[in-house]
């Protein structure tokens, strides 16, 4: 590493530190701090981070991996803290057993409402009570593949600050905006704003390749085993069902809203393909 960049490094050695003492904070509660930040690791997710524009608070380098750094820092802006720890230091701060040695603090934008509706036709997927992490994360890495407007996190959602969620999103997350909102209030302001409401469900309900999907909708996705609640799906306008094979039960919740998504996808597709022509 050359000296330019090594200088950027500040070692810090105890574990006190106010900068580790806000990692190990951010990771063992996931949720956004006072200040908006977060914590996330891995190479991938700081080369996310960095593609996505986001804001760095401070990054965190293990001492034995520092020939990351050379890879990173050019890509960081200069007034963001650089921090060199100790592998035990580092080690006690983060959420995964096998780290690769390479941590930040950072501030995801705060999207609003309305954010969603800058889409002429826009596609929400509204979830309620996903509880696992990964399959949150894995909604949202496939609401942004498959062009949704937003995401909308419903009562009894896990955060999406979440470290394995943020690793499922595969960067999805930084870009996507994705909002917290409550089911009673949201579901009045989606219809205002001249959206139908569709709900999943395992075996009743319209096939998805019968659903208009290419107008301005929302999709409301249950969590794992409970699925929506009878307030919820007594207020949509059409419940939709994925085919499958009687023998299985249910679909996973994130395979389930991929499945969705793409076929709305799929269906905007080929709307577009009928104006243009």
């Amino acid at each position: 590493m050359d000296s330019a960049l090594s200088d950027r490094l500040r070692r810090v050695t105890s574990r006190q530190n106010a900068l580790v003492r806000e990692l190990r904070s951010a990771f063992a509660n996931p949720r956004a701090s006072e200040d908006g930040a977060c914590a996330i690791e891995s190479i991938r997710m700081l080369e996310e981070a960095i593609r996505s524009g986001v804001r760095f608070k401070a990054v965190f380098f293990r001492e034995s991996s520092q020939d990351v750094a050379p890879r990173l820092l050019p890509q960081i802006n200069t007034r963001v803290e650089t921090l060199l720890l100790p592998d035990e230091v580092f080690a006690s701060a983060v959420a995964t057993e096998t780290p690769q040695g390479v941590a930040a603090l950072v501030k995801l934008k705060a999207f609003k409402l309305d954010d969603v509706f800058r889409r002429e036709r826009p596609l929400v997927v509204a979830l309620s009570g996903i509880q696992d992490p990964g399959n949150l994360g894995t909604i949202l890495r496939s609401a942004e593949a498959f062009d949704a407007a937003g995401a909308l996190l419903l009562e009894r959602t896990v955060s999406p600050f979440n470290a394995k969620a943020l690793r499922a999103s595969a960067g999805s997350v930084f870009r996507l905006p994705v909002i917290s909102a409550k089911t009673t209030e949201i579901m009045g302001e989606l219809k205002d704003r001249g959206l139908r409401l569709l709900a999943t469900s395992s075996h009743k309900g319209t096939p998805a390749a019968e659903v208009d999907l290419a107008g301005p909708v929302a999709v409301f996705i249950g969590g794992e085993g409970a699925g929506l609640s009878r307030d919820v799906l007594a207020r949509v306008d059409d419940t939709i069902a994925i085919p499958h094979s009687p023998q299985v039960e249910s679909l996973n919740a994130a395979i389930a809203a991929s499945i969705l998504l793409y076929e709305a996808w799929r269906q905007r597709g080929d709307r577009n393909k009928e104006v243009s022509s």
